[in-house]
């Protein structure tokens, strides 16, 4: 029977306190994986979190940073390192969040901060945490990415244009420390179920739905079992990808 087996491996989840990054850490650390959950401002949320993740027996720490910034990055890696030891997998899952309109209507402030999240976060990411991968011999860099960056959808440039950065920055990484037997790959959710769905009874969308082949809206445990996949030995020859999970809504090119 395949297992998806994290023991002995250490995983950074960004962005860790918000409704898919806490399913995330559950996952991997369900799988046997070491967690460091990082949070920007919500240290309580993070605490909880990791408290439940140490109850599950792995070690868990909290970090905050703004993985925005080269020397918040590079601070978050050495506490890691101090507590946990190098990372072998780190999940780029952190977002600022923006008000959507059209690209005549949109900050050009929004571009600015959602290319810091998007592209800079996974260029810091990359920097402080590869070159630990490397030293060992294995390592996975997942981003989180969205199907808004493949289908381009009305009200949403400042996003898209973001996350289509980032897929350039994570393909080309995946071409430079594919020989140091580390994957590169992206999860391109679509409008996910969260808690907050489930607390609000709005997990049903029928509008959007009804564009979806599958019929229905994706969970946020069906994201986080791709996330854990990708980590794994299982996805050992998967590099450069990115995948949608959007129930058929969106294709894999861009």
């Amino acid at each position: 029977m395949l297992k998806i087996d994290l023991t002995g491996k250490t995983a950074v989840i960004t962005g860790a306190t918000g409704q898919l990054g806490r399913v995330m850490v559950r996952t991997l650390a369900g799988c046997g994986a070491d967690i460091a959950v990082h949070y920007l401002k919500n240290k309580d949320a993070a605490e909880r979190l990791a408290q439940e993740v140490r109850a599950a027996g792995r070690r868990c720490i909290t970090v905050q940073a703004d993985v925005t910034h080269p020397d918040s990055v590079k601070q978050m890696q050495n506490s890691i390192n101090q507590e946990l030891g190098p990372a072998h997998i780190i999940v780029n899952n952190a977002i600022i969040q923006y008000n959507c309109t059209t690209i005549l209507n949109q900050d050009p402030g929004d571009y600015e901060s959602q290319f810091r999240s998007c592209v800079m976060q996974n260029v810091l990411m990359a920097k402080a945490f590869v070159p630990g991968m490397i030293d060992g011999g294995w390592g996975r860099v997942i981003g989180i990415n969205t199907e808004c960056a493949l289908l381009c959808p009305t009200n949403q440039s400042a996003y898209v244009s973001g996350k289509r950065g980032m897929d350039g920055v994570l393909r080309t990484l995946a071409k430079e420390v594919g020989e140091y037997g580390i994957t590169v790959n992206q999860v391109a959710p679509g409008w996910t179920v969260s808690d907050r769905d489930r607390e609000n009874g709005t997990e049903s969308r029928p509008e959007y739905e009804a564009s979806i082949p599958l019929r229905r809206r994706g969970t946020d445990q069906e994201i986080a079992n791709v996330a854990a996949f990708l980590a794994s030995d299982l996805a050992s020859y998967i590099t450069g990808a990115i995948i949608p999970v959007c129930g058929g809504h969106a294709s894999t090119g861009i």
